[in-house]
């Protein structure tokens, strides 16, 4: 089989805060290999990007000609590499590339193409200010297989996001701190000292994640005293299992009623009962979808690796046909 440096056709990158991630591409968009590197923007100067890429995926690179490198994520937020400047919603997601910035190169086999995140002022019809950066691309992955796809989205994580989508564009969305609040709670309060590991699978985890959602869910206003009984029921809760066992349930219990909350923040939405997409990892989407299937909600399940490398395909070609078209 040839090498690498004689099939590649492009290489994606979703340069996050904390690592990287790239995939090395044919010309038809099949993927030939991944590389990561914990070299995220929280740890570059903008001088330091160009070695940090090169060190990632220098060993795919030819000899000679120049690859297109398609980015998203921080390394065009104000701190990153070059500043890609937000494009504001409503905005379709086959138009990513029209915000899209080259950062300057010195190795000549490197074109590089930062994308842009999205952003969202306050206005009269419920929307915030909000942003996100690397998410409108995997929700762009959707817009490959269903360029009007019309819904409700959610991305879990660190950062949690909620999206509407009419007719392939993203019209308000909303950021929810749902997995950095979980974890300054089990890592930074009170509860650490009861909090074991997360794990649905141990015996009655699912069950005590499933109520607490629902608690969660129907009194939101009433979360500050559930998180303090957590470490009262580690305390006086007899019935509670020993050792791990323990400090698992309690976990099941305070990532149900963070889930919770978030899905009370959006209880306007889910109201009509429509089904969501949920995009991410395995087990963040399964944790999701069974907290939205406690509420009578339907989800569908989309890798959020596969997202973002559609996305980023969307980006490539649409800036393949601005270049001819030039």
């Amino acid at each position: 089989m040839l090498p690498i440096a004689e099939r590649l056709g492009w290489v994606a990158v979703d340069w996050g805060s904390s690592n990287l991630r790239a995939w090395a591409l044919t010309k038809e968009g099949r993927v030939l290999a991944r590389a990561t590197s914990d070299r995220g923007m929280l740890s570059l100067a903008p001088a330091d990007y160009e070695a940090a890429l090169l060190t990632a995926i220098g060993d795919w690179l030819p000899a000679n000609g120049r690859i297109a490198v398609r980015v998203c994520g921080m390394a065009g937020a104000r701190q990153g590499w070059r500043e890609a400047a937000y494009l504001p919603v409503p905005t379709r997601l086959d138009g990513l590339a029209s915000g899209a910035v080259g950062p300057t190169v010195e190795d000549p086999r490197l074109d590089v193409t930062l994308l842009p995140g999205l952003c969202q002022r306050s206005d009269d019809v419920g929307r915030r200010f909000d942003v996100m950066r690397g998410e409108e691309t995997q929700l762009a992955g959707l817009a490959v297989h269903e360029p009007t796809v019309s819904g409700l989205v959610c991305l879990p994580g660190t950062h949690a996001k909620w999206a509407r989508l009419e007719d392939g564009a993203v019209t308000r969305f909303a950021t929810f701190l749902t997995g950095e609040l979980y974890r300054l709670l089990a890592e930074r309060s009170v509860l650490k000292h009861s909090i074991g590991l997360d794990d649905l699978a141990e015996p009655g985890c699912r069950q005590t994640f499933v109520t607490a959602v629902q608690e969660s869910t129907e009194s939101p206003e009433a979360l500050g005293t559930r998180l303090f009984g957590l470490r009262a029921q580690d305390l006086l809760d007899s019935d509670l299992p020993a050792g791990d066992a323990r400090g698992a349930r309690l976990a099941a219990r305070l990532s149900g009623l963070v889930i919770g909350l978030e899905l009370a923040g959006v209880r306007t939405d889910l109201a009509h009962g429509e089904p969501v997409t949920l995009i991410g990892t395995e087990s963040l989407c399964t944790r999701y979808a069974l907290a939205l299937e406690t509420l009578g909600i339907d989800g569908r399940r989309i890798d959020g690796e596969a997202a973002t490398v559609d996305g980023l395909r969307l980006a490539h070609a649409a800036l393949n046909h601005e270049h001819l078209a030039t």
